[in-house]
C-alpha cells in the first residue's frame, strides 16, 4: 500500500504543505532542521496513530496553533487524522471516523529506522519491549486488544496500591479484580511474545549474517516472569513488595529481550560495527516478517541513516533497494550531493525541503 499524496496542516514545522510521492524510492533532502524527520513522522503517525518522536500528541501541533490535520492519499483510500490541543484525536478512513483507534493500527504496515535505534541496545528493557510490542500490535489485532486491556488494569491496580498507602487501608477483594485481569491478559500477551520471537529469530540471524559478513553467533532471548512462576503466584508472592512500592513490581510489563553475541551481551562486548549490524538485522527481520504476515511490503522509513552507517553497510542497503527487496521507501539526508551520488544507479524521486 503506497502513499501517493500527503497534505500537512499545522503539523510540527509545516503550516500548509502538499507532497506527491512515487511508489518506489523517495529521497527527502534538506538542511538540518528543515523538517525532513517531521515529514517521516507524519507518515508514521498516519500508520500507527502516534508520533515516533513525542509521547504527547499535542507536541505534533505547530507552535501557537490550536490544531493539526494530516491527510494521506493511498492507492485506494484516503486516511487522515485531526488533533486539537484541547480536544480528541480522530482518525478517519475515506472521511469516516474510526470508532476506535485500534481498528486502524496494522492497516498501513510501516518500518521506521532512525539513529535512535541504537537505544535498543543502550537503554533498559522498556525500550526493547516497546519495539516488539509495536511490531506485534501491527501484526495482530488480538495482541493489541489484550495489551491495551493489560495496561488499563495495571494503571488501575497501581492507583489502588497508592490509595492503600495514602489512606492506610487494604481491600484484598478489590485488588484481586485487577490482578485477575492482569493474569488473563498477561497470559495471552506472553504466548504471543514467545511465539513471535520463535518466528522472528531465523529472519534476524539470516539478516545479520548477510549484513555483517562475520561469523558471530547472535541471539535474542525473551525473559519473562511468566516462565518462572504460576501466573497468579507472581502477584501473590510479591504483594507485600507491591504495597511498599505502591506499584505492581512484577508481571509481563517487566519482560525483557536480551541481545547477545557469542553468548555475551552485545551492549558490553559488541563493537560499534557489530551493534549497527545487530540493529539493522532486527529492522530487516521486522520488514520480512511484516511482509509475510500482511502479504504486502510495509512502507520503509529511513531517517538520516547515511550519517550513522559505514560505507559497507550503506552499500548493502543500496544493494537491497536495487534488488527490489523493498516496496515504497522514504529516505532523508542533509547532504543532497552525497545522496545523489550514492543513489545514482537507482530510480529516485527527489524532494528538496527548504
Amino acid at each position: 500500500m503506497a502513499l501517493l499524496k500527503l497534505q500537512l496542516t499545522n503539523f510540527r514545522n509545516y503550516e500548509n504543505q502538499y507532497f506527491e510521492f512515487s511508489e518506489g524510492l523517495n529521497c527527502i533532502v534538506g538542511k538540518n532542521g528543515s523538517g525532513k524527520t517531521n515529514l517521516l513522522d507524519a507518515i508514521y503517525f498516519l500508520a500507527v496513530c502516534k508520533s515516533s518522536i513525542h509521547n504527547l500528541d499535542s507536541l505534533s501541533i505547530r507552535f501557537e496553533e490550536d490544531y493539526t490535520m494530516v491527510e494521506g492519499k493511498f492507492e485506494k483510500e484516503l486516511i487522515g487524522f485531526s488533533l486539537q490541543k484541547a480536544g480528541k484525536k480522530i482518525f478517519f478512513l475515506d472521511k469516516k471516523p474510526y470508532e476506535k483507534l485500534s481498528d486502524h493500527i496494522g492497516k498501513i504496515p510501516v518500518v521506521l529506522i532512525t539513529p535512535e535505534d541504537n537505544d535498543l541496545i543502550r537503554d533498559g528493557s522498556e525500550t526493547r519491549r516497546k519495539l516488539f510490542d509495536g511490531i506485534l500490535s501491527q501484526l495482530h489485532s488480538e495482541y493489541l486488544k489484550e495489551y491495551l486491556k493489560y495496561n488499563k488494569a495495571l494503571d488501575q491496580r497501581n492507583s489502588l496500591l497508592k490509595q492503600f498507602a495514602e489512606n492506610q487501608y487494604f481491600d484484598g477483594d478489590l485488588l484481586s479484580i485487577y490482578t485477575e485481569q492482569l493474569v488473563s491478559s498477561g497470559s495471552v500477551i506472553h504466548e504471543y511474545r514467545k511465539k513471535f520471537l520463535e518466528d522472528f529469530l531465523p529472519h534476524f540471524t539470516s539478516n545479520y549474517e548477510n549484513i555483517s559478513e562475520n561469523k558471530e553467533t547472535v541471539n535474542i532471548e525473551y525473559i519473562s516472569d511468566w516462565e518462572k512462576y504460576e501466573l497468579a503466584d507472581i502477584f501473590d508472592k510479591n504483594l507485600n513488595t507491591d504495597l511498599a512500592a505502591q506499584r505492581t513490581t512484577r508481571g509481563i510489563h517487566k519482560d525483557d529481550y536480551v541481545f547477545s553475541m557469542d553468548r555475551m551481551p552485545v551492549k558490553k562486548f559488541g563493537s560499534q560495527g557489530q551493534k549497527k549490524s545487530f540493529i539493522m538485522a532486527i529492522r530487516m527481520a521486522q520488514f520480512e516478517i511484516t511482509t509475510a504476515a500482511k502479504e504486502m511490503k510495509p512502507i520503509l522509513l529511513l531517517d538520516d541513516i547515511f550519517d550513522k552507517l559505514d560505507e559497507k553497510r550503506i552499500a548493502k542497503l543500496i544493494q537491497m533497494i536495487e534488488a527490489g527487496k523493498f516496496g515504497q521507501v522514504f529516505l532523508t539526508d542533509a547532504r543532497p550531493k552525497r545522496t545523489r551520488e550514492l543513489l545514482s544507479k537507482v530510480s529516485v524521486n527527489f524532494l528538496e525541503i527548504e
